[in-house]
């Protein structure tokens, strides 16, 4: 399967909780409100948002990611008020070797209540069913015990440590590799 078939049309996934959709210009204010927080920022590749301005600027290159039909976010909806409260995306995908990396960030307003979890799950059921992958990976930084809390929940594996596996602020980070193959998920 190809990028511009599933990111030319990025398709709508619903849970019982969340629908995950394509992020629109209207969603730069509840973008914002998660963006600015130091905390939900402080384990993701981006720079917490000073500014509405700093939100649009990503949302910007958000959507031109959906115009390029490249790899793009779902935005997580949350059905109850029908905001934004974060994203979840293939942030790198190998079709030839049929296999992807997750990521994700979520509103601390709505930490600890499973949602990422149901988000993460539906994004690894279409991986699989869809995008004809074998293997999902995630990743994260050594102290981020919630997402590696969201991997294990979602049936992946600890794999090990990466050692200074990502530069970040002009630092070298160890992450946390969690996976999943397709024979796990289907058992």
């Amino acid at each position: 399967m190809e990028s511009e078939q599933i990111y030319g049309n990025l398709p709508v996934l619903e849970t019982e909780r969340l629908i995950l959709r394509k992020v629109t210009t209207e969603d730069l204010e509840d973008m914002y409100a998660y963006g600015s927080n130091d905390k939900v920022s402080r384990y993701v590749t981006w720079n917490t948002h000073r500014s509405l301005s700093d939100t649009k600027e990503f949302l910007d290159f958000v959507l031109q990611g959906y115009e390029d039909r490249k790899l793009a976010v779902w935005g997580i909806e949350y059905k109850e008020n029908g905001r934004l409260i974060g994203t979840i995306d293939f942030v790198s995908w190998n079709p030839k070797q049929q296999h992807a990396e997750i990521g994700y960030v979520l509103s601390q307003d709505y930490w600890g209540k499973g949602i990422m979890t149901e988000a993460a799950k539906e994004i690894i059921k279409f991986g699989f069913e869809k995008m004809e992958l074998t293997r999902i990976q995630a990743r994260c930084f050594l102290e981020n015990i919630g997402s590696e809390r969201v991997m294990e929940k979602v049936g992946m594996s600890f794999e090990g440590i990466i050692r200074k596996g990502m530069r970040l602020n002009d630092e070298h980070q160890d992450l946390k590799l969690y996976s999943i193959l397709k024979e796990e998920y289907l058992d």
